[in-house]
This record gives structure tokens, C-alpha cells and sequence, in this order.
């Protein structure tokens, strides 16, 4: 059977007949389901409490505590989903990469990848690379039970981004520059990060993850034809290498509107969409086929109760004629949202939705 239950000979397993695992096969739900995009973390006391002290990807090596943080908010906020708690640069921390997540800053790359003896530097990830993954997504999924697990992984263009420019930036200026001077070694470097991925993602899925979002969160920062020469290709690769698995595999960007519908071509069965596109415009742009998630903008949070529910509210309406609709928020959680505003929204949502 696969890990997210679908039936291969044997029968299903708990989670695949939950809301979350229907709306991402596009079948009929009780309610739409919720879960949202950065649920574990900053925003949650209890997180700040178990996190106090422990640099992120320490945190990240150790099951216990990647468990507790992974669980806590399906058991705040009741959401339909639980996403593995780790990082987009824990695959290539893993493959002895000199690499920290700096607070304030985000991922830093000691050396960039700027050559093409560079890539030398960027092995194979094999499971015994991540042990600790194994080991705390079997813990989780006997804590769920019928609660679905995400896994993830950051897409080739947002990981090429961080190792190129070396850390965060706004222009991406080292990045394109490879881009467009240098294609034939930005194609192997994003292949051989497709390869790290879809070996990151395989290890998730094999240890029990019911589904895999694939974060290219830069990725909008490039116009469709860039997108299509020098982007999809990698990405298509990591989708085709856990196609077989049966697990839906949503895909997110932040900034895409103009690349909806090619993220989906990728091989996406479901697609994110960020609050600057309206569902019911998203799904002309993708397409039939695919299922899509989103979009309340996350600063929505910061209102009151009343409006909350009345943005909540477009959101379900614009979803009203799709095939399957995960709800979500537009980008994720906040670190200063008030963790009862997204308790009372999952409770919104699942009331006004119920079939």
C-alpha cells in the first residue's frame, strides 16, 4: 500500500478517506479542509516554549521535538492537515553543505555555488543522510492516526536562488545571471537539485507522509518563458519521481499569477495559490484537472473576528465551483498572528462548509 493509503491491493488506510486527502483528489468532501501554510511555529507559544535555546536546523535533527512541534497545532487549532516540521535547506545541510539558518536573515551559504566545480559539492542525498526523518514521521504518523501528514521540500529554483546568491535577496541578481548567461550550467545545477529533492521527498513519503507540497516561494520572480525554459524542467522531475507513490503533490509559489497554470503542468495535482489571484480566476488559469489551495491573504488575520469571516467567506464562495479546494492562506502564518484568530477560522471554515 502506498504511504498515503491509496489502495494497492490492500485496503485503505485512515487517512486516505480524510477531508484533506478527497479535496486534494478532487472527490466530494464533508467540509473543506484547512491547514495552513507556516502553522508550526513563531505564532504558537508552545512552539517559542520547546524551541527556546535550539538553533532551527538543530531542532530540525531531533525527532522528539520535530514531533511535539509538527503536532501542536492540529491540536490547537483542529486543522484537517499536519505538515512535517523542517526546513527547505535541510536536504542540503544533509549532504555536508556549510550551511546555517541565521535569525532575522534566513539560510546562509558559507560558499555559493558559482562554478562549475561547484556543483562537485552537491552529492547524492541518500536516507541515511536524514535518519532523523525517518524516524519522526513514523513517530507522527502513529500520533495522527486519520490526521494526514505533509511533507515538503523546496523546489530547484527557490534552493538554486539560496545557494547562488548565498543567502536571501531581492533581485536575484547572481542567480539570473547564471540564468541567462550561463544555461547549460544552471540546467545541471537545477537537475542535480531535482535529484536532492526528489530523494528528500522520497524518504518522506516512504517513512508514511500522505502528501508532498513542493515550495518554489522565489519562483515569481520569473517571467512564464523563463519559467518553462530554465525552471520546469527540474521541477517536472522531482513530480515524475514520486508519481508513482500515488500521493497528491500540491505545488506553491508566491507572486505566480502569470505561472498558474504552468506549475500545474509541472505535475501538480493540486496548486497553491497566493491571495494577489482570486480562486475562481486561479482555476480558469490552471485549468481542469487539478485541485487548488488558498488564498486568504495571511494580514487578515490581524483584523477583527467579523471581517476575518467575511474575507473567509470570499474565499469559499470564489472556491464554490472548483472540483477540490483545500483551504489555506495566501503565504504563511505570521510570526505575531494570534494563534485564536486561526482556531476560529478553521472552526469558520469547517461550519460554513459543511455539506
Amino acid at each position: 500500500m502506498s504511504a498515503n493509503g491509496s489502495p494497492t491491493g490492500k485496503q485503505p488506510t485512515a487517512t486516505y478517506e480524510s477531508a484533506f486527502l478527497k479535496a486534494c483528489r478532487r472527490e466530494p468532501v464533508p467540509h473543506t479542509p484547512v491547514w495552513f501554510m507556516r502553522q508550526a511555529g513563531r505564532s504558537l507559544p508552545e512552539y517559542r516554549k520547546v524551541r527556546e535555546g535550539i538553533p532551527m536546523l538543530e531542532s530540525c535533527m531531533r525527532p522528539e521535538l520535530v514531533t511535539e512541534i509538527t503536532l501542536q497545532p492540529v491540536r490547537r487549532h483542529d486543522v484537517d492537515a499536519a505538515i512535517y516540521f523542517s526546513d527547505i535547506v535541510v536536504p542540503l545541510k544533509a549532504i555536508g553543505l556549510d550551511l546555517d539558518i541565521k535569525p532575522g536573515i534566513g539560510p546562509v551559504v558559507e560558499q555559493p555555488i558559482r562554478t562549475r566545480a561547484d556543483l562537485a559539492r552537491l552529492r547524492d542525498l541518500t536516507p541515511e543522510d536524514v535518519p532523523y526523518i525517518t524516524e519522526a514521521i513514523g513517530l507522527l504518523t502513529r500520533e495522527l492516526g486519520a490526521t494526514p501528514l505533509i511533507g515538503f521540500a523546496g523546489a530547484p529554483f527557490t534552493l538554486a536562488s539560496y545557494l547562488v546568491e548565498g543567502g536571501p535577496s531581492r533581485t536575484y541578481e547572481n542567480a539570473k545571471s547564471m540564468m541567462y548567461g550561463d544555461p547549460e550550467l544552471w540546467a545541471d545545477l537545477l537537475d542535480r537539485l531535482a535529484d536532492i529533492t526528489a530523494a528528500f521527498l522520497k524518504v518522506q513519503i516512504e517513512a508514511g507522509a500522505s502528501a508532498v507540497q513542493l515550495f518554489d516561494s522565489w519562483v515569481g520572480a520569473l517571467a512564464p518563458a523563463d519559467y518553462v525554459k530554465s525552471v520546469m524542467p527540474a521541477s517536472a522531475k522531482v513530480f515524475e519521481a514520486v508519481a508513482g507513490y500515488g500521493v497528491p503533490r500540491i505545488h506553491f509559489g508566491v507572486g505566480t499569477g502569470e505561472l498558474l497554470g504552468l506549475m500545474g503542468e509541472a505535475g501538480a495535482d493540486v496548486v497553491g495559490v497566493d491571495w494577489r489571484v482570486p480562486l475562481d480566476e486561479a482555476v480558469r488559469r490552471v485549468g481542469p484537472g487539478r485541485a487548488l489551495q488558498g488564498n486568504l491573504d495571511p494580514t487578515v488575520l490581524f483584523t477583527d473576528k467579523n471581517t476575518v469571516e467575511v474575507r473567509a467567506r470570499e474565499v469559499l464562495d470564489a472556491a464554490a465551483g472548483l472540483e477540490g479546494h483545500v483551504f489555506n492562506l495566501g503565504h504563511g502564518v505570521l510570526p505575531n498572528t494570534d494563534p485564536d484568530a486561526l482556531t476560529r477560522l478553521v472552526e469558520y471554515v469547517h461550519t460554513h462548509s459543511a455539506r
